[in-house]
């Protein structure tokens, strides 16, 4: 049975001479793959709906394994994102880590949503690292692994001064992080940035300024936390640390 659904072109690739395998994330049917027949053909419709962080309605045919796609009306093209190599790198990276972290025939909505706005927010100069920091920790919570951030990881003490401790997982009070040496000393500035990350809808956020140190101490941590419970080696988060020097 034919189907219409709302999605997001996460990932492409080659069938063939001529056909495409593509995954969407889609609002009613979370993460699906379908076969585009003739995509890479020059000429043909289906070109423009299978590019990369196209946002799309597609007609689709769900299998009892992969579906086919057989025609689709482009709602948003992103294009700036592919025009732009360091936007690329980041919507690539974010299209990896949800394609690994979410399973395939699990609607959710609400994660659906963050990832559209994130991309659109992208096309509008929204600041890339606090809208990547957003996305990533709503990720990790959805992967199951999401750190503490709320209160102490040990004890549960609602009162700072805090360390973070990538080990414990979350938050140390200063009666607890005795129990990491390894935790990280941060002003109460950047946690509070990354509680508002994990929590706040990115649909919003409004024009936010952070400091170039706190932007690299908060990276240092998340690839620390990833490394240790993420599970996934993630090939676009190697080009996106290779692109740091071409950024101003």
């Amino acid at each position: 049975m034919l189907q219409k659904v709302e999605g997001i072109v996460i990932r492409t690739g080659n069938y063939g001479e001529t056909h495409k395998i593509v995954t969407l994330f889609t609002r009613e049917r979370g993460k699906i793959a379908v076969m585009a027949k003739g995509a890479k053909k020059p000429k043909s419709k289906m070109s423009a709906i299978t590019q990369p962080f196209v946002h799309a309605s597609f007609l689709i045919q769900i299998g009892s394994n992969m579906g086919t796609l057989y025609q689709g009306e482009v709602l948003q093209s992103l294009r700036s994102i592919r025009e732009d190599i360091i936007k690329a790198a980041y919507a690539a990276y974010i299209s990896e880590l949800t394609d690994k972290l979410v399973e395939e025939n699990q609607p959710d909505p609400f994660l659906y949503q963050q990832l559209l706005q994130t991309m659109v927010w992208m096309t509008e100069d929204k600041d890339l690292d606090i809208l990547l920091y957003m996305y990533e920790l709503k990720m990790y919570k959805k992967g199951g692994f999401a750190p503490e951030l709320n209160q102490c990881v040990n004890c549960g003490r609602t009162e700072g001064p805090y360390t973070f401790s990538v080990m414990e997982g979350g938050l140390l009070c200063r009666f607890c992080n005795h129990i990491d040496n390894e935790s990280f000393t941060l002003p109460d500035t950047i946690i509070k940035l990354l509680r508002m990350c994990l929590l706040v809808d990115v649909t919003r956020i409004g024009n936010i300024s952070v400091k170039d140190e706190n932007k690299q101490r908060i990276r240092e941590i998340l690839d620390l936390y990833y490394e240790r419970y993420g599970g996934y080696f993630l090939k676009s988060k190697k080009f996106l640390n290779q692109l740091d020097w071409l950024k101003d």
